[in-house]
């Protein structure tokens, strides 16, 4: 029998079996939503909150791409449904707006938008329909991959086109699962270039990068498993760092090291 959502909303508070439980500290999906209490079971059928805690941390890459800003809101109204006199359900423009800005994103690792999160069970509601079109942009399976320079040259213009250009420092963390990031940030950065930034604006884009990135994070670190130091480039979107290039430090890349002592004196053609 498919999964339908009012069957089971039916029969669950018909038996009385819903209870008002604390959001679990270790559910990193659900932190800091504006709400510490949830029902149990959920909207997924998830009985318990250890149960819903290890489904839930499945969506933590996911999330980490920021395939669509309300994302989160979206699959926390079903592992985390707040603790009212009823059940909220998500609405279906809500969901079709976040599978069609996240479907391509796990289409690219081969993984389908799951039945069970079937948009037509979801009520209907009067928002403008395909609104999300022109305001989210489509997602993309392009990451940031760790690179060598190819030259001095192609370096430094890389670094004329890029907003922003920093040598930074990261270190593995311990794992916590109340977290998405896995590194932090060593407390000095060398700010190559700022562009739009404000020189006290790079440190906390950049931890905010570390934290919702986690894929161009996973790609840097592949060789590196314990962290390193590493230079980045990318553009400015709004609040947030788009980390296009990425290059390890090291000495033996010879053209990364020539292109860095030359940007200081270097004159960008415009």
């Amino acid at each position: 029998m498919p999964f339908h959502l009012a069957s089971m909303l039916f029969l669950l508070l018909l038996a009385g079996f819903s209870r008002c439980v604390p959001i679990p500290s270790g559910m990193a999906l659900c932190q800091n939503i504006g709400y510490d209490t949830m029902r149990m079971p959920n909207l997924l059928g998830h009985e318990s909150p250890a149960e819903a805690v290890q489904q839930s941390a499945s969506w933590l890459p996911l999330l980490a791409r920021e395939c669509h800003p309300d994302a989160r809101i979206f699959l926390c109204s079903l592992f985390a449904p707040i603790c009212l006199d009823r059940f909220i359900s998500p609405c279906r423009s809500l969901c079709e707006s976040v599978r069609d800005s996240c479907a391509p994103i796990m289409s690219c690792y081969g993984y389908p938008w799951p039945e069970i999160l079937r948009c037509d069970q979801y009520p209907a509601d009067h928002l403008i329909k395909w609104l999300h079109r022109l305001i989210f942009p489509q997602a993309s399976c392009q990451d940031c991959e760790l690179e060598e320079a190819s030259s001095s040259k192609d370096t430094l213009e890389t670094f004329c086109r890029s907003d922003f250009v920093v040598k930074l420092r990261l270190t593995r963390l311990k794992y916590s699962p109340a977290s998405l990031s896995q590194f932090s940030l060593a407390a000095k950065l060398d700010v190559l270039k700022h562009g739009p930034l404000l020189g006290g604006q790079i440190r906390s884009r950049i931890e905010l990068w570390l934290e919702r990135d986690a894929t161009c994070v996973k790609n840097m670190t592949r060789q590196h498993p314990r962290g390193g130091t590493f230079l980045v480039t990318g553009t400015v979107q709004g609040e947030h760092l788009v980390v296009n290039k990425a290059y390890a430090w090291q000495r033996r890349d010879k053209d990364l090291m020539a292109a860095a002592r030359k940007w200081k004196h270097h004159r960008c053609r415009n």
